[in-house]
C-alpha cells in the first residue's frame, strides 16, 4: 500500500468540521471562540476538553488526549486509521487515491466480501421462498423493513450456501472463517444456517460482519442462532440495528435496548427508530460504552420475569462505572409474556412511547433491587444495604451523580457512602502568560495561523540567528512551505516527537487577541525585526573577522552590501 499523500490528508481535514464530528458524540458548550466538554476519554467533573473550530484541533488539559478528526474517530469510535479516513472522505465527498488503499494483508477485505455475498444470497432466497415470505407477512414485516435491514432466508438443506458461493477451496475457507459453515466430525463442511430468517449484523460502517438466524417453526431447533466469534465479529462489542439508527439520526436522542431482532425491526416499522439489540448475550461493558458513546440517554427494555430482571441487573453492573454526569439510564419492564414487538403492535407507537417515558430511573431501580430482602426498619438492615451499595458507589465516576447517589444512601440508611473527593481543578493555559519573545510570537502565530508562513519566502535571512527557538521556527516554516494547506492540528502532529512538543501544544491553544489583519501585521513586523537582528549579527561577525584576520573578497562584498542603507 502506498502511503496516503500528506496533501490528501490536509485537503480532507480542511473540508471537515471537527465541531460537527465531535458534537454528534459529545455534548459541547460554546466558550468564546472554542467549545468545551467533559473529556470523553477519562472521567472528570470539570470540563477540560477543548475543541477549536479555527484550528480543527481538540485537546484535553486533564488527560492529554489530542488530535484531529481522524484521531478522534480512531479513539472514540474505535476505528482503524484507514476506516476513519474512509468515513471522513465519504462525508466530505472526496475519493481516496486508488494506489493508497490498504492491501488486504489480513484477508479482512475478502471476509467482508464473503459476508456481503452471503447476505445477497439470503435475500434472493427470501424472494423465492413463499414459506419465508408468508412467515414475515404473518409477523407484520413489510417490504420496506425487509430492504432496510437486509432480511433474507437461509434455505433448507445442508449445501445451499456452500454450493452457491463455495465453488473452490479458497472460497469455502472464507465462508468457514466468517462463521457461515460448520464442520462435521468427519471433516465435511455444511451450511451453518438452515431454514431460518436471516438478519445481517452490520458494523459501525454498515458492513455485514455476522448474522442472526430465526427459525420459522418452534420445533426446528434453537429459536435464534447467531454467528460464532470470528476475526470480524465479537458479539459482546456489537449491537444489532445501531447502523440503521445512525442512518435515521444525525444526533441520536436516545437508544432503546431490546432483546430480539424482531423487536428492533418492529419498532422501526412503527416509527421508533432508536432501537438496538444485544446479540443473544447480556449487556457487556463494551456494549455500555458503545451505547453511551452514541447517546447520553439509554433505555433498557426487558421482560418483567426473573430472566428479564437478571438481564437488567447485568446491564446495571456494566453501566454503573460509565455513569458520567450528563448520562441517563432507564429500565422498562414489560408484562410477562409481552415483548416490544407485541406491545407496539397492540398499543401502537404512542402506547410504547408512553411506557418508555414512564421507565424507572437507574437510581430507583438500583436501590429497589438492592433493598430486596433487606429490613430497612432495622439498624442491621440499613447496615446491610450500605455494605451492598458501597462497592457500586466506588465504581461511579467522580461527579454529581456519584454525590447524589451517596446522599440517597445516607438518606435511606443514615450511613455515609464511599468517600467522594473533589477532582483537581485544571488551570487553563490561557491564564498563563508565557514570556514574550519575537521567536515565541512567530511560532505561536505559525501554529495558530499556518497560512502566515506563506508570507515569508526561503531562504530565510534569520535562519542563522543565535537565539533560542530559531531552529524550530525555521523548521515550522519549511513544513508549511512543503504543505501549504496544512492545519494547526496536522502541524502539531508533525512535531509530536519533538522535545518541545508540550510547549507547542500550549502555544497552539493560547488565545490570540485581535483578528487576522492584526495577526498578519504582527507576524510581518516580527519577521522584519528578526531580519534586522540577523543583519546586525552578520555585521558584527564580519567586522570582528576583518579586525582579526581580514576578509575574503566575497566577504568584503557582503560587508559592503550590509552597510548600504536599506
Amino acid at each position: 500500500m502506498a502511503k496516503l499523500p500528506e496533501s490528501f490528508i490536509d485537503n480532507l481535514l480542511s473540508r471537515i468540521d471537527l465541531v460537527e464530528i465531535i458534537g454528534t458524540r459529545v455534548p459541547l458548550k460554546k466558550q468564546g471562540k472554542d467549545y468545551s466538554a467533559r473529556c470523553p476519554f477519562h472521567d472528570e467533573r470539570s470540563p477540560s476538553f477543548t475543541v477549536s473550530p479555527s484550528k480543527q484541533f481538540y485537546y484535553c488539559f486533564g488527560c492529554g488526549a489530542k488530535g484531529t478528526a481522524i484521531s478522534f474517530l480512531m479513539n472514540y469510535d474505535r476505528l482503524t486509521f484507514m476506516d476513519a479516513v474512509e468515513d471522513l472522505a465519504k462525508r466530505a465527498g472526496i475519493e481516496i487515491p486508488k494506489d493508497a488503499r490498504p492491501a488486504d494483508t489480513d484477508g479482512s477485505r475478502d471476509m467482508y466480501a464473503a459476508l456481503e455475498a452471503s447476505s445477497q444470497f439470503f435475500q434472493k432466497q427470501l424472494a423465492a421462498s413463499d414459506k419465508a415470505k408468508t412467515y414475515l407477512e404473518r409477523r407484520g414485516v413489510d417490504a420496506k423493513s425487509i430492504t432496510a435491514f437486509g432480511i433474507g432466508y437461509a434455505p433448507e438443506g445442508f449445501n445451499g450456501l456452500i454450493d452457491a458461493l463455495g465453488s473452490d477451496e479458497r472460497r469455502r475457507g472464507l465462508l468457514e472463517k466468517t462463521g457461515m459453515l460448520s464442520k462435521s466430525d468427519n471433516g465435511r463442511l455444511y451450511d451453518k444456517f438452515r431454514a431460518r430468517i436471516m438478519f445481517p449484523i452490520a458494523d459501525r460502517r454498515g458492513r455485514v460482519i455476522a448474522f442472526g438466524g430465526r427459525v420459522l417453526e418452534k420445533d426446528d431447533g434453537p429459536k435464534y442462532l447467531n454467528s460464532p466469534e470470528t476475526p470480524l465479529f465479537h458479539k459482546g462489542r456489537e449491537l444489532y440495528g445501531l447502523w440503521q439508527v445512525k442512518q435515521a439520526h444525525n444526533k441520536i436522542p436516545r437508544l432503546i435496548v431490546v432483546e430480539g431482532y424482531m423487536d428492533v425491526v418492529s419498532l422501526f416499522q412503527h416509527g421508533i427508530t432508536q432501537a438496538v439489540a444485544t446479540l443473544g448475550t447480556a449487556t457487556t461493558p463494551d456494549h455500555a460504552e458503545l451505547l453511551f458513546r452514541n447517546s447520553a440517554d439509554v433505555v433498557f427494555c426487558f421482560d418483567g420475569d426473573k430472566a428479564g430482571r437478571a438481564a437488567a441487573w447485568k446491564a446495571v453492573e456494566s453501566i454503573i462505572p460509565r455513569m458520567r454526569d450528563g448520562r441517563q439510564a432507564f429500565f422498562l419492564f414489560l408484562p410477562e409474556g409481552e415483548d416490544p414487538d407485541t406491545i407496539v403492535k397492540t398499543e401502537g407507537a404512542d402506547g410504547f412511547e408512553q411506557r418508555v417515558n414512564g421507565a424507572m430511573t437507574l437510581s430507583d431501580y438500583f436501590f429497589e433491587e438492592l433493598s430486596k430482602d433487606v429490613r430497612l426498619n432495622t439498624l442491621e438492615g440499613k447496615a446491610r444495604l450500605a455494605e451492598k451499595v458501597k462497592p457500586y458507589l466506588q465504581k461511579i465516576p467522580d461527579g454529581a451523580f456519584r454525590d447524589l447517589m451517596t446522599e440517597r444512601l445516607q438518606s435511606v440508611t443514615g450511613v455515609l457512602g464511599a468517600a467522594v473527593t473533589e477532582a483537581p481543578k485544571t488551570v487553563p493555559v490561557g491564564g498563563i502568560s508565557p514570556k514574550r519573545s519575537l521567536v515565541r510570537a512567530v511560532i505561536t502565530l505559525l501554529l495558530q495561523q499556518p497560512v502566515l508562513g506563506r508570507e515569508v519566502e526561503p531562504p530565510f535571512a534569520f535562519a542563522d540567528l543565535e537565539v533560542p527557538g530559531i531552529g524550530l521556527m525555521v523548521a515550522l516554516l519549511e513544513t508549511i512551505h512543503a504543505r501549504p494547506d496544512i492545519s494547526t492540528a496536522l502541524l502539531l502532529e508533525t512535531y509530536e516527537a519533538h522535545a518541545d512538543y508540550p510547549a507547542l501544544q500550549k502555544l497552539a491553544l493560547t488565545d490570540l487577541p485581535g483578528d487576522e489583519a492584526i495577526w498578519r501585521q504582527e507576524f510581518l513586523d516580527a519577521i522584519a525585526q528578526l531580519n534586522r537582528q540577523a543583519r546586525q549579527q552578520r555585521l558584527s561577525v564580519l567586522r570582528q573577522r576583518m579586525a582579526q584576520s581580514g576578509l575574503s573578497m566575497q566577504e568584503t562584498e557582503e560587508l559592503r552590501d550590509l552597510l548600504k542603507p536599506n
